[in-house]
């Protein structure tokens, strides 16, 4: 692991409880609420890659892993194509100064879709937690000085996934969470052949990497199915704090504190198709949890303060159009209502969370897919396509596409990373470049 500096050229009684001090911080890859929304204010809803931009960086590689904010440091995860490494970088947030780069691991991708740098790095103001789909999990201290790593493979065994591991680490209540949702096979010769391979929720104290503990989460998906790309996600109901998990054919929520599974539900796939992993992680609403199953199938939303294993009895709502449909997008809970992008069919939908009905259902125009999780602050909507074309769409009672903005260099051809907000400003990741929006004008 190395320390280099890298050039910039300038230029309710259900609540999520923040991990941020103050509304400033994106301290997660879904942000200081862990559902894509923040109450910043007086956000640009107009500019291109050269006009209100703070400051641009270079970035040595593409990454699906959106930047994080905390205070005047803007922290973010990337590839080095030419050198096949893995990075974890610091800028001042102001001014866009490269504070340090630190090569954390060999590794590009294992397969063209995504690579290792998928994982969006988290932190809780004292140190930064990068993770890597290697299973390299480092944390640094703002001052790019390693305090602590570990590698989940040679702990816990091999990942066996058919693509590349991409859930990003969780901080919540003083403890670092991990996700691994995996086969229970070897598959394309990766997963451990020693003994058997469990998919688990992980928790470690943030200040050492100590395992608190480790919850087995079996599935009886099939083959595929039993993997996900998906985030934990903190969610409390009734003063009772859980931890949100889906993939493997269902949906379940832990006790933040013991791991201990309190209930599962998952009926989206009864005939156990055996390619259907999951991508899109849980959203916490006042209506229940939401889950999004997989290939154009609905989504669905879980009632609060259940305990078991739980039947379709149990739905709030589950929708009806398969336009209200997520493969990849993660919704966004943002002024009490849900928006999703379906990223095939290159729409959003507004939907009540209490009904699971669309308000609207919006055509994008964008020529390819969307798989960028939509962010939402200052009654707008931000999210960006493979190309790194912006949408921002009014958060409104009628849909409105207020602009397109092409941010994309030639050659972005499979852009993810979600818009991060702080203290006025937009955080754009394209393929090569990180950059600073000024607010608006």
């Amino acid at each position: 692991m190395k320390l280099s500096t890298f050039l910039l050229s300038a230029a309710f009684a259900v609540a999520f409880v923040s991990t941020t001090t103050f509304a400033g911080n994106w301290a997660h890859w879904r942000g200081p609420n862990f559902d894509g929304s923040t109450p910043e204010k007086n956000l640009a809803d107009d500019f291109s890659k050269t006009n209100n931009v703070k400051w641009v960086a270079d970035l040595p590689g593409p990454s699906a892993a959106t930047p994080i904010v905390w205070g005047d440091t803007v922290f973010i995860s990337s590839t080095d194509v030419k050198t096949k490494t893995l990075w974890a970088m610091a800028f001042e947030r102001k001014g866009g100064k490269p504070l340090w780069n630190v090569e954390v691991a060999p590794g590009f991708n294992q397969d063209n879709n995504s690579n290792f740098a998928s994982p969006s790095p988290t932190t809780d103001g004292k140190l930064v937690y990068f993770l890597y789909g290697t299973g390299d999990l480092v944390a640094f201290d703002f001052k790019g000085n390693k305090v602590w790593s570990r590698s989940l493979e040679k702990d816990y065994g091999p990942f066996a996934y058919n693509w590349t591991y991409g859930a990003s680490p969780t901080l919540f209540d003083g403890r670092l969470y991990i996700q691994v949702l995996h086969r229970d096979v070897p598959v394309k010769g990766r997963g451990r052949h020693d003994g058997p391979i469990d998919s688990y929720l992980l928790a470690l104290e943030p200040a050492t990497g100590k395992e608190l503990w480790k919850q087995v989460r079996p599935s009886e998906a099939a083959q595929e199915s039993k993997e996900a790309y998906s985030t934990p996600i903190p969610f409390t109901a009734n003063g009772v704090s859980e931890i949100l998990i889906s993939g493997g054919d269902c949906l379940t929520g832990h006790d933040a504190k013991t791991g201990k599974e309190l209930w599962r539900w998952g009926s989206w796939n009864p005939s156990r198709i055996g390619h259907w992993r999951l991508v899109p992680s849980p959203v916490g609403t006042e209506s229940g949890a939401v889950v999004c199953a997989p290939k154009g199938s609905p989504i669905f939303t879980v009632k609060h303060g259940l305990k078991g294993s739980l039947d379709d009895s149990v739905l709030a709502w589950t929708s009806a159009d398969r336009e209200v449909s997520s493969d990849v997008c993660t919704p966004l809970y943002y002024q009490g209502w849900l928006y999703v992008v379906n990223g095939d069919r290159r729409t959003i939908a507004r939907v009540d969370p209490a009904t699971g009905k669309a308000d609207w259902v919006g055509d994008l125009n964008s020529r390819i897919k969307i798989e960028s999780s939509p962010t939402g602050a200052d009654g707008k909507i931000y999210f960006q396509n493979f190309k790194g074309e912006v949408f921002i769409v009014a958060a409104d009672k009628e849909f409105k596409l207020l602009r397109t903005i092409p941010m994309g260099d030639d050659g972005d051809d499979r852009l993810r990373a979600a818009v991060a907000v702080s203290d006025g400003n937009l955080f754009i990741r394209t393929g090569s470049k990180l950059y600073c929006i000024g607010g608006a004008k």
